[in-house]
Order: C-alpha cells, then sequence, then structure tokens
C-alpha cells in the first residue's frame, strides 16, 4: 500500500497502534533475564530483535515507501511525497529496568517529514502510559491534555531527574530531590507533563530523544545543552550520538537549575 494521501490522522492512528502493539511483544520477554546476573545482554538482544523486525514488517506492509532511521545512509537531501517520511524507532529504552522486571521501560516513535517534526509517541507498556506530542496540536498522556507549569521557583519539592553516574562529573546542591529511573525519554516526558523540574542527560543517542524531545517542545519545554547553548536535534542525524551534558527543562528555568549543577572540574 502507497502512503500517497495519508493525512496526519491515518499517520497518527497507525503510529499508536504500532506501538502499542509493540507494547504487547514486549511484554513476553519482560522481567525474564537471567537471576544468575545483573544484566542478561541476551535475552536484552533477542527482545530488541524481535521488536525491530516487527516495526519494519508493520511498516511495509502500511507504507512500505517510507524510511526508518538507522537503515541506510543519512540523507541528506529534501524529497517530496512519501519518500520524505523518516521514522525513528527505539524498541526498548530501560533496558537494564526492562530485563530485571522494573517497570520504567518503554517504546518510542518519531515521525519527520523532511527533517521537520509530524508526530512523537513514549509508551511504556506495564505502567500504561503513553505520551504523545504534535507541534501545534499539544502534548497528551493517555489521550489528556498536559503541560508544563513552571512557577519559577525550585524548593525541596522540586525534582531533578538524572543519569546514573552524573557524581563522576557534577557537584549538585539542588535543594528537592535527585531521581534516576533508568529511563531517559521516561526522564523526559515526567517533566513534559510537569512531574519533574528538569531531566539532566549525558552521552545519549538520536534515538533516545527523537520522540521525546517532540512530546517535551509540545508540552511547552525544551532541550538545551547544560551550560545554555541551544541544541538542536537535527544536527546529530549522522553521528548519531550526543556527549551532552543536556538539560530537558521549562522554557526559562533552564538556567535556574543549570546555578545548582557544578562540573567537578570547576573545583
Amino acid at each position: 500500500m502507497s502512503q500517497e494521501g495519508a493525512g496526519i490522522e491515518e499517520l497518527r492512528e497507525f503510529a499508536l497502534d504500532v506501538v502499542r502493539q509493540a507494547g504487547r511483544e514486549a511484554l513476553r520477554f519482560y522481567g525474564k533475564g537471567r537471576k544468575d546476573v545483573k544484566f542478561d545482554e541476551d535475552l536484552v538482544t533477542e527482545a530488541e530483535l524481535h521488536l525491530i523486525g516487527f516495526f519494519h514488517d508493520t511498516l511495509q506492509s502500511r507504507f512500505p515507501e517510507h524510511e526508518v532511521f538507522g537503515d541506510a545512509p543519512a540523507r541528506k537531501d529534501y524529497v517530496h511525497g512519501h519518500k520524505g517520511y523518516l521514522w525513528v524507532y527505539d524498541a526498548l529504552d530501560g533496558v537494564a529496568n526492562f530485563q530485571a522486571g522494573i517497570p520504567l521501560w518503554g517504546t518510542s516513535l518519531a515521525l519527520f517529514e523532511n527533517f521537520w517534526p509530524v508526530l512523537g509517541i513514549f509508551h511504556m507498556p506495564v505502567t500504561g502510559e503513553c505520551f504523545y506530542g504534535e507541534p501545534d496540536r499539544g502534548a497528551f498522556l493517555n489521550n489528556m491534555p498536559i503541560g508544563i507549569a513552571y512557577s519559577g521557583e525550585i524548593n525541596n519539592e522540586s525534582l531533578l531527574l538524572t543519569y546514573s553516574r552524573m557524581h563522576e562529573h557534577f557537584r549538585s546542591n539542588f535543594p528537592g530531590k535527585i531521581r534516576n529511573l533508568g529511563c531517559t525519554a521516561a526522564h523526559v516526558s515526567y517533566v513534559a507533563m510537569g512531574r519533574a523540574e528538569g531531566a539532566l542527560m549525558r552521552n545519549v543517542s538520536y534515538q533516545d530523544l527523537a520522540a521525546a524531545q517532540i512530546i517535551l517542545q509540545a508540552a511547552g519545554g525544551n532541550l538545551k545543552f547544560l551550560d545554555g547553548k541551544p541544541f538542536h536535534l537535527n544536527e546529530y542525524f549522522e553521528t548519531r550520538r550526543v556527549d551532552g551534558p543536556l538539560l530537558a527543562a521549562p522554557e526559562g528555568a533552564h538556567a535556574l537549575i543549570r546555578g545548582y549543577v557544578h562540573n567537578l572540574g570547576d573545583f
């Protein structure tokens, strides 16, 4: 079936359906990591290969001329029609949680048309949370609108989500709570719905951020480098990895949060 004539409603319906189906497929492997090892790499590899194959087969049957990020050399030119659509699929975000039976993991899916964001989805099958964002339409959690209501304050009830090795790079006097949930897209999505004031990241991939950034921006937040410099995801289309550090936060909050996070090299 050709994609000619497909509108945003059809694309949205397909994307939401395929991530939910992928979630059901993933649950067949969830929590079945070997108990005698800390991390069951074989299980994760088997699950990811299965989920990637599932997505490719489903996309091919519906939109055979669409591209998938990572399948071919990066395209730099603009093309007309259905060949300009690119899907960015991250089968498992939070793999350590996934193989250990911890519920904070999920599947990300983003769609770009000639490098412009169309939609982003992050679905966590165990918790039942499905985050969705679309430019000019807003962000949603399970069909309910979400957004960031930033008060302009950081206090002892504030929450900063971070990565596991933050203590090796930074010293913090953040007055609230600092937590690592082990899932990048979940961190960013929780900022998007106002559960956390910020999410600090380092050494993340293009696939980690593609859908999450769309959701965050649709909710009124943004990604910037920790030093305040702008971050543009498309600049990492070829290199695929961002060393960072990056900060996801409401508009206007980046500088305030940055003031609580100090590089160890400064001491």
